[in-house]
């Protein structure tokens, strides 16, 4: 019995911890679960018009979302998420902003936020030519359309039981023309689609629209007054681009983490993710961040003043180049999620690639800086052989060596947008080559390295 009651009491103590933690984590995680699902339901139903319980069967259908109810409410234009009752969160759409998760703040205040928007301009795109409209050309050249329709098919195709690839979108632009474009069932050309991560491109055409202007400079200190007296004055804008601040951050979202908690707990992320303390010096180590993009963005917010920011990525960017289908959100605080929250038609996101393919000039006129391309494909330094610039991810990295190649199939010049669950817009200056690819997957990925191949092999010599 004295052996005994040492080995219960240890069991006790140790199914004591096991539960506290789970308590823990999931007192933690709930809020997590019950945003993310609030703010996806809103966008893809009130900004996208889409179904709100097929965005809920399969944006949300996974462990641990699954967890949670969702609910929409038109009337007053929100979805609203919990998890068995508890962690309530409540997004809201406002038109020309898109859909907010409503943290640290109340709903009123919310609401009396007064936001100067930007007016589209009066253009009917079905009747003009691609790139600026919908009007497709007939091909000239010749491609191999049985090669094209094949890797089409493959990006398409799901290879197991369960549908984990779910591509939606595909998009093929060569020389400026599109050659190949196919969408799935309950998709098409006018569905606008999540970029998540590819937003963070966005924000470095954003920023290179501010240096062209004269508003920001690369190399200048950030612009942010809390690190002006501590050891993070040192850190650039620069760092910021490639990622390589310095700041203590965790870019993990399996569960709660500095990005997550970031994204479905915080008013205002930016100002979240500059409180990070330093750890490291400067362009000394390269870690991928969404915190440091959000930076970027509240710095933008900062330069330009309210009266133009929520004018700014349409007036400079999207409407300049056709991309009249897309919409930016903002946090609660008012500034747009530059890591994340992007919204646009997968002919929308081809029309971006194409500016960068085109060294940033759009039917003449240059957008963004000269040169300002190749600074975003300049490898940050200490990023795992050199393949990530500012903003995008590189396929060759450190001087353009084939050897580093992360697409062994494709050209080393080829950078491209990434975002979460299959968002990519694959860029090639050297084959004059956009593709756009839209997913929802997880699982079963599409092999891009054979994808892009493909395409490749059906383009004229």
């Amino acid at each position: 019995m004295q052996i005994r009651k040492p080995v219960k009491r240890i069991f006790q103590l140790a199914l004591i911890m096991v539960f506290s933690y789970l308590f823990y984590w999931t007192w933690q995680a709930a809020p997590i679960i019950s945003g993310y699902g609030a703010k996806n339901v809103c966008s893809c139903v009130m900004l996208a018009g889409r179904d709100p319980q097929d965005v809920i069967r399969n944006e949300l259908g996974g462990i641990p979302l699954r967890f949670g109810t969702f609910d929409v409410n038109y009337s007053d234009s929100s979805a609203t998420g919990s998890v068995f009752g508890f962690a309530r969160r409540k997004a809201i759409f406002r038109k020309g902003l898109g859909c907010s998760l409503l943290v640290g703040m109340e709903e009123k205040e919310f609401r009396k936020q007064k936001k100067r928007l930007a007016k589209a301009p009066h253009v009917d795109q079905d009747t003009l030519y691609w790139p600026d409209g919908d009007r497709l050309r007939p091909q000239l050249q010749t491609f191999d359309q049985q090669k094209l329709s094949a890797a089409l098919d493959s990006a398409f195709l799901e290879p197991g039981k369960r549908k984990l690839r779910r591509t939606r979108a595909v998009v093929v632009v060569y020389d400026g023309n599109i050659i190949a474009e196919r969408y799935a069932d309950g998709f098409n050309k006018d569905s606008k689609l999540t970029g998540w991560s590819m937003t963070k491109s966005v924000t470095n055409a954003l920023v290179g629209i501010l240096v062209k202007e004269g508003i920001m400079a690369i190399d200048d200190p950030a612009h942010v007054p809390a690190w002006q007296n501590d050891t993070r004055k040192s850190i650039t804008l620069h760092h910021l681009m490639q990622a390589s601040s310095g700041l203590d951050w965790e870019e993990n979202y399996a569960g709660p983490s500095a990005v997550t908690n970031m994204l479905f707990k915080e008013k205002d992320m930016g100002l979240y993710a500059a409180s990070c303390p330093r750890i490291d010096d400067p362009g000394k180590v390269f870690y991928y961040s969404s915190g440091t993009t959000n930076i970027i963005s509240r710095i933008i917010r900062e330069k330009v003043g309210d009266d133009n920011y929520y004018r700014l990525p349409y007036d400079k960017l999207f409407y300049r180049i056709g991309m009249f289908n897309t919409t930016i959100e903002t946090d609660a605080g008012g500034t747009f999620v530059g890591s994340s929250y992007c919204f646009g038609t997968a002919r929308d996101w081809a029309r971006f690639g194409l500016l960068y393919v085109q060294d940033g000039v759009w039917n003449g006129e240059r957008i963004l800086p000269e040169g300002w391309v190749n600074y975003s494909v300049t490898p940050a330094p200490g990023a795992d052989k050199g393949q990530y610039g500012a903003q995008f991810w590189l396929n060759a990295g450190a001087k353009n060596n084939p050897s580093n190649r992360i697409y062994r199939g494709v050209p080393v010049d080829l950078f491209w947008a990434d975002g979460f669950e299959g968002q990519n817009v694959f860029i090639i200056p050297s084959k004059k080559l956009v593709v756009v690819k839209l997913s929802l997957s997880q699982g079963n990925h599409v092999d891009d390295n054979e994808f892009l191949s493909s395409i490749l092999e059906a383009l004229p010599e």
